[in-house]
């Protein structure tokens, strides 16, 4: 079997009404799929993430770098072909874009094994699990959604049976240094220290004391905010803080996981295995949280873990795109022995919610099980695709 061709599909679906986390306004939710195509017909599905820049800037690596060093090769030779890909453009960062762009290739190229070999991708990988709880990602910003607002939002996911919610804080345009400043939209939906703490009582108090609350700052304070603001709500029994500074700013996210009692998350926006070396081994986060469509892909990802599972570190990915981003992460979760949540965005997105045939379902008990056919083990729903699609874009 060799590598045939590597495409692209973009897809992106506007919301009626734009949501915001501490630093980042969310009009829209763009996608970039990755399709890998062999001589036998088996094609590999896969998500490269795009996250701060314009699809086609990451298109252009895959289509062009990347499908140059791929076609023509073996595509069992996955980890041969990660170092490839790496090594041949290497002077574009070992971290962001390039990462992403080799995500999309390598979970399709893991897809491809799956399929070839008639085998769930998760039991190919070690298959540790076959279910993983799931926790609720919401609670962002929104114009008109005031703390109330916010509490009526978390207490159904509660009522759903989520074990788990995770709410935005930090969209404070007083906070000293926060990078909101100097971001698109910078007054929409903000508030004050005061309000935002608000929110996380008003939260709490929807939730009730068995279902754990998590906060995620989004890179939005130092380390001195970070600690206050924990310290105005430590009596909420927060569940984990994530992200609470910059994410090159690992002696402040050390500091703060060493003051406070409540675990320290991150980071998503860390994007391969030398900076999460940093994290880990400095302990400045006491949860471990790559993305496969972002951290360099499963085979990269299953590195990090690793290292992580070394340290006696607990690993719950990012997973904040479309379907394909969120059942490459389960089967990724579910094959290793530290993995846990599932992250699972409640906000409305028929790219996560539309694009299979069948779609991604969280049991009465709020978990969800792997699939059991071959690789990724899903296909895509052509009628969501055409619908959503941006353009074809081939080689």
């Amino acid at each position: 079997m060799i590598i045939t061709d590597v495409t692209t599909i973009k897809l992106h679906y506007t919301m009626d009404v734009a949501m915001a986390d501490a630093i980042h306004y969310m009009p829209s939710r763009p996608t970039l799929l990755v399709q890998v195509h062999t001589d036998d017909g088996i094609v590999g599905l896969g998500e490269a993430a795009a996250y701060g820049g314009f699809l086609e800037s990451t298109e252009s690596l895959i289509t062009g770098e990347l499908r140059r060093t791929l076609v023509g090769q073996d595509p069992f030779r996955v980890e041969r072909l990660w170092s490839m890909m790496a090594a041949r453009s290497h002077q574009r960062g070992r971290r962001g874009m390039l990462m992403q762009a080799i995500s999309g290739v390598d979970i399709a190229l893991w897809d491809i094994i799956g399929q070839a070999t008639r085998t769930p991708l998760y039991r190919l990988l070690g298959g540790y699990r076959d279910h993983l709880p799931v926790y609720a990602s919401a609670g962002f910003y929104a114009a008109g959604k005031d703390a109330a607002g916010l509490a009526e939002e978390v207490g159904g996911y509660a009522e759903r049976g989520f074990g788990c919610v995770k709410i935005k804080v930090g969209r404070q345009p007083d906070a000293l240094l926060n990078p909101l400043h100097d971001m698109n939209a910078s007054d929409y939906a903000t508030v004050s220290f005061e309000e935002d703490v608000e929110r996380v009582l008003a939260a709490r108090a929807a939730l009730g004391p068995r279902v754990k609350l998590a906060i995620d700052a989004n890179n939005a304070w130092t380390p001195s905010l970070a600690l206050k603001f924990m310290r105005a709500v430590e009596d909420q029994d927060i569940y984990w803080l994530e992200e609470p500074v910059g994410t090159e700013d690992i002696e402040g996210s050390a500091l703060v996981a060493h003051r406070v009692a409540t675990p320290v998350a991150g980071y998503e926006t860390e994007s391969a295995l030398p900076g999460f070396r940093e994290l880990i081994s400095r302990r400045a986060v006491d949860i471990v949280q790559p993305d496969v469509i972002w951290s360099g892909g499963i085979t990269e990802t299953r590195r990090i873990a690793a290292l992580a599972h070394a340290y006696g570190l607990p690993v719950i990915p990012h997973n904040f795109s479309s379907a394909v981003a969120a059942i490459a992460n389960m089967h990724f979760i579910a094959s290793i022995p530290n993995g846990s949540w599932l992250e699972l965005d409640q906000n409305p997105n028929p790219l996560r919610s539309e694009l299979f045939e069948e779609p991604l379902t969280v049991r009465a008990d709020g978990t969800i099980a792997l699939p059991e056919l071959p690789g990724l083990g899903v296909k895509l729903n052509q009628a969501a695709v055409d619908r959503y699609r941006i353009e074809q874009h081939g080689p």
